[in-house]
């Protein structure tokens, strides 16, 4: 049985599928150098230091007369924009505070960053977290530059 390996050579193209009333937020690109990653370690670089858990919260209201249009569309289905804007600009937030937290402890990646969103009282709550860590490329290694750290 072969397994294909999708081939890295192509440059990288930017977030994918973002709504084009928020295309200007980079949530998962723009994060001042920092390498965020979903993944236990960074594939060809070591962890010198790790720095604790750092979190980012935000809560959002409603906006109560576009929640009442979002009702009416509920009913007749389809995607809900407005919330979906508001849940990405959320979710934008939230990344910006916790790099601002790696970076003021000195660190310049999030290592098994994690998203949560919930409901809280009728505000929409959202927290990304991970752990704050320093690392440094493995020399020899040849691994793809991650897209934060390439320069326009």
């Amino acid at each position: 049985m072969s397994h294909h390996i999708p081939s890295t050579s192509q440059p990288h193209q930017g977030p994918a599928d973002i709504p084009p009333s928020i295309s200007d937020l980079h949530c998962f690109t723009e994060t001042n150098g920092v390498i965020t990653t979903t993944m236990f370690d960074v594939p060809g670089y070591r962890v010198v230091r790790v720095l604790g858990a750092v979190y980012g919260l935000t809560v959002r209201s409603r906006n109560w007369a576009a929640g009442l249009g979002m009702v009416l569309k509920s009913v007749a289905g389809g995607e809900l924009r407005w919330f979906t804007s508001m849940m990405y600009s959320a979710r934008n937030d939230a990344i910006s505070r916790v790099v601002a937290e790696t970076q003021a402890r000195g660190g310049n990646a999030i290592i098994a960053l994690r998203f949560d969103a919930g409901e809280l009282g009728g505000f929409a709550q959202v927290c990304a977290y991970g752990t704050a860590a320093i690392i440094e490329k493995i020399e020899g290694e040849q691994v793809e530059v991650p897209p934060q750290l390439i320069s326009s």
